[in-house]
């Protein structure tokens, strides 16, 4: 399996790959799967911020894809990242996640950010849960019954790792984090 950095050429695999998690999932909350258009804009939106959108491909196909966002748009969050991972069924549990929530790690931590969460759209998701608990990220919290999908309330869980040295300081108000072009 090999880790790299997505491309517009891979937004049709993204799109599929995102499909059955939107339409028969609960890690989403969309409820009508975006097309392929719409997935490369998205990607782009987020690797024109500078955040790394990775996948993991096997032989040329693509088994799932990984990325990080701004976990808020104000400035004290600038140094906090979040995760989205999404794996193509076929592969789920063969290590793809993990490969990729490890690459989105070491990259988000060598741009400079503190704080990486996952928030996990639905509290019974214990493969979600138990991946991130595998590298490092503990509970923050569970919002109960914060969005509904399929006929049910989900909740909302929370974990937080940190990223680089937890004990540094915070940065200075001029300071910023982000990928050299060479990541992105």
């Amino acid at each position: 399996m090999h880790i790299r950095t997505a491309t517009a050429a891979d937004a049709a695999a993204i799109a599929a790959i995102y499909a059955p998690h939107v339409s028969e999932g609960t890690a989403s909350y969309e409820s009508v799967p975006p097309d392929t258009g719409e997935m490369a804009m998205r990607m782009a939106a987020i690797q024109a911020q500078g955040f790394p959108y990775l996948v993991a491909e096997r032989f040329g196909q693509v088994l799932g894809y990984a990325y990080g966002s701004p976990f808020r748009s104000r400035p004290g969050y600038r140094f906090t990242v979040e995760n989205s991972i999404y794996v193509a069924p076929e592969a789920q549990g063969a290590g793809v996640g993990r490969a990729l929530l490890k690459a989105l790690i070491d990259q988000c931590t060598r741009a400079g950010y503190r704080r990486m969460v996952a928030v996990i759209g639905d509290g019974s998701n214990e493969g979600s849960v138990g991946l991130h608990r595998a590298l490092g990220f503990e509970l923050a919290g569970t919002i109960p019954g914060l969005g509904v999908k399929h006929g049910r309330w989900l909740d909302w869980v929370m974990m937080v790792r940190p990223l680089g040295d937890p004990q540094a300081p915070p940065p200075g108000p001029d300071e910023h984090p982000g990928l050299p072009p060479a990541l992105c």
